[in-house]
């Protein structure tokens, strides 16, 4: 018995760990079919936001027969640090599992422990319950198709600005959908307590927030989420019974809460305007879905028009309830944008499918993307977002405006934080419409469409952003089977853009008349595309003594290679070849190793025998200078650079602005900077060892290993292969030693 304590305890103590500090959580299922063996498959998404992003519920079957559960994927959607401070972080990941379930009569899951984050209406456990009936229903023919549904996990609001929130309540089978509190006596959430200050119109899943006091802690809502037919049907199961569902009645009430208007420091309390709609059931819902989440009253905002402090979503941003059309194995990307006058935009938060990610664009705006897969087809996804900004403080008042509440909030809890309204679309995946394929080159987009994916269209009757150019003519490449378009990175009306990790160069094909360019009477056809080059990485290639060309790439994404190659003389004609580079290792090939001597820094030459030549290409860069020796009992020596790509002509890159001066020498390192938009952030290449070589040696005898050192350089270039322009940084390294110059007879 005593060991059996023993096992048991640290399970208990996980099980405990992981269940603490909830947002809360939701979750969907999807009929996927018939298995060989008979059984049902259902997958199930559930979404779990704490504070932390290594918890997820766990869920077990409650009621009825559940199935085995084979597989598991989980991932991170979002996470943000704008929670309250005590609670440090807020993180949503989803959890979709396939369950074989051997027969269609309903069954329930549920996920329950303790505990909810500290809130303002008296949530401590939390419980989430899920009813699924796959029956066979007489108006499809098919087992019901749970609703979709989706909301932000953590939503913030001014406590003097009026806001309502549409919930993403999507039905594929076109049911009627209800949204209600959840219920204790049917097992349905923990507490249930309901937050003062809100209106929940059933109906329309929309919340209205119209008052409250605010307060660090925030206010935790234990929703359900049930679809119900549009007529009288019936539900068949393979077992030969049968039952029925019938519609939802409504009853509407006129709601009177007060609701203040104006200003911060201006309440003027009048009738709430709406109508909610309270829906009655006659029979179960046909699904049962849990939805639960965590809203903060923050202090007043200094003025409650959007644009001002809160942001306000601007084009292209898509409306509310929006549908958008994805293919499978194709990515979609939904660009998000926002502005608020008098505070600074942060952030974008998220919730979606798995894998759906974010990015920050160098044009101010946001990008969600996602890539919906083979087994998505057919199948709907709503995708929810908000933008964030923040202010210094609680922000400056605007003129004429008097700010004044009495919300005190400790030291450490943040404040000017401000949301947006929340904005939910519903992604359709569907087959592949036209099939194209881009390969990315370092200095060209190849795209190729199959003619055969649509009917009535010639290449003449096709064209680029930006055809002015003849080698943009879609004519040049295409054949009797596929338009083909080979689209230079800095032509044809190729626009480049930046996010966090990639340069993206963006392009289209579009239909024209072939003698009008601004219109067309044609068929329409618009394929966009785009390809993707990585900005970070360190990149080297290691113990050999002669360096390779280094490639940076990551699969399906452009490329760039770098290539850095030693000549014997100042006309770069012939290179050295490899096999004469006197050693195998690379013991000192770090980029943080020191000290180091600055040859050329900050695109500045600091060697004085540096000279600059003119190259035979504008994608090469050459310079040369004299050959000197390192002070010390080393043997061996590097020569490294930094380099950093920019777009052409852009007069804010670093490659435009040239030589920057620099307060670094010798024993200083270089301070990275913040690299400015349309250029990518520096790469660590490097080349050798490079040593003495003595007069007794031939130029092809066998390396005699002495104890002396050299930069042994009367040409180098560096070529980068698909460059756009280029900032250098070259330094020689060394482990502790000092620069000397080399006598004559040595050069």
């Amino acid at each position: 018995m005593a060991s059996t304590l023993v096992l048991l305890l640290p399970m208990l103590l996980a099980s405990l760990a992981s269940a603490s500090h909830n947002f809360g959580g939701s979750a969907t299922y999807t009929y996927k079919g018939r298995n060989p063996d008979g059984t049902f498959k259902v997958d199930f998404r559930n979404r779990a936001t704490y504070d932390g992003c290594q918890y997820s519920h766990y869920w077990y079957c409650y009621n009825g027969n559940c199935g085995s559960n084979p597989s598991n994927q989980v991932g991170v959607l979002d996470s943000s640090t704008n929670a309250p401070q005590y609670n440090r972080e807020w993180c949503e990941t989803e959890t979709v599992s396939t369950r074989n379930v051997p027969t269609d009569r309903p069954f329930q899951m549920r996920a329950d422990s303790c505990c909810w984050i500290s809130n303002r209406n008296g949530l401590s456990n939390w419980r989430l319950l899920t009813s699924v009936d796959l029956g066979s229903r007489s108006d499809t023919g098919e087992p019901n198709h749970s609703p979709d549904v989706a909301i932000l996990p953590f939503l913030r609001v001014p406590q003097n600005c009026p806001r309502t929130y549409k919930l993403m309540s999507f039905d594929p089978d076109g049911d009627r959908v209800r949204c209600r509190y959840g219920s204790v006596s049917d097992g349905e959430c923990g507490t249930c307590n309901q937050p003062s200050g809100f209106i929940l119109d059933e109906g329309s899943c929309s919340l209205h927030y119209l008052n409250s006091n605010a307060d660090p802690s925030p206010y935790g809502f234990e929703l359900v989420v049930e679809d119900f037919p549009q007529r009288h049907i019936t539900l068949a199961y393979t077992d030969g019974g049968g039952d029925s569902r019938a519609p939802l009645t409504e009853r509407r009430k006129r709601q009177h809460q007060p609701q203040p208007h104006g200003g911060a420091g201006a309440y003027t309390y009048t009738t709430y305007p709406g109508t909610t709609r309270n829906l009655h059931a006659t029979t179960p819902p046909l699904s049962k879905l849990p939805l639960q989440f965590s809203l903060l009253v923050d202090p007043p905002a200094p003025s409650c028009q959007e644009g001002h402090y809160l942001p306000q979503f601007v084009h292209p941003t898509p409306g509310n309830g929006a549908r958008i059309q994805a293919e499978i194995s194709k990515e979609v990307e939904i660009r998000v944008k926002a502005q608020a006058a008098y505070a600074t935009i942060q952030d974008i938060i998220i919730t979606g499918p798995l894998n759906i990610s974010k990015h920050r664009t160098s044009y101010d705006e946001f990008a969600i993307r996602w890539s919906p897969n083979l087994d998505d087809l057919g199948h709907h996804y709503p995708i929810c977002f908000a933008v964030e900004s923040v202010t210094g403080s609680a922000g400056s008042p605007l003129p004429g405006t008097t700010l004044s509440y009495h919300y005190h909030p400790s030291p450490s809890s943040q404040s000017g934080v401000y949301q947006s309204e929340m904005r939910c679309v519903l992604v359709d995946v569907r087959k592949e419409q036209v099939k194209s394929h881009v390969t990315c080159g370092e200095s060209t987009m190849t795209v190729e469409v199959e003619k055969s994916s649509f009917r009535g269209l010639s290449e003449e009757h096709l064209r680029l952003s930006d055809p002015s150019n003849t080698a943009c003519s879609l004519q040049s490449y295409s054949n009797s089977t596929h338009i083909i378009a080979v689209v230079p990175l800095n032509a044809c009306g190729t626009q480049i853009e930046e996010d966090d990790e990639n340069l993206i160069f963006k392009n289209e094909i579009t239909t024209v008349d072939s003698t009008e360019y601004l219109i067309t009477r044609k068929n329409q056809l618009e394929v966009q595309f785009y390809c993707q080059y990585p900005k970070h990485g360190n990149v080297t290639l290691g113990f050999t003594a002669h360096r390779r060309n280094v490639t940076v790439w990551e699969k399906g994404f452009g490329t760039f290679t770098y290539q850095f190659e030693f000549y014997p003389n100042a006309q770069f004609q012939t290179q050295i070849d490899p096999n004469d580079y006197p050693l195998e290792a690379a013991p000192y090939d770090n980029p943080n190793y020191w000290p180091t001597y600055p040859i050329i820094d900050n695109g500045c030459n600091v060697d004085p025998t540096v000279e600059i030549h003119s190259p035979a290409h504008q994608r090469q860069f050459q310079f040369s200078m004299e050959a000197f020796k390192f002070i010390g009992l080393h043997d061996q020596v590097y020569i490294s650079c930094s380099v950093l790509i920019c777009a052409a002509g852009s007069p804010s890159s670093r490659c435009s602005q040239g030589c920057l001066n620099s307060t670094s020498a010798g024993h200083q390192h270089h301070r990275r900077r913040r690299e400015a938009a349309t250029q990518t952030v520096r790469h660590f290449i490097s080349q050798g060892p490079l040593r003495l070589r003595r007069a007794a040696e031939s130029y092809k005898s066998p390396v005699i290993n002495l104890n002396l050192n050299l930069v042994f350089i009367a040409g180098c270039l560096l070529a980068a292969v698909g460059m756009i322009g280029a900032v250098v940084i070259y330094k020689a390294k060394i482990s502790r030693v000092k620069y000397q110059p080399l006598p004559a007879f040595e050069n």
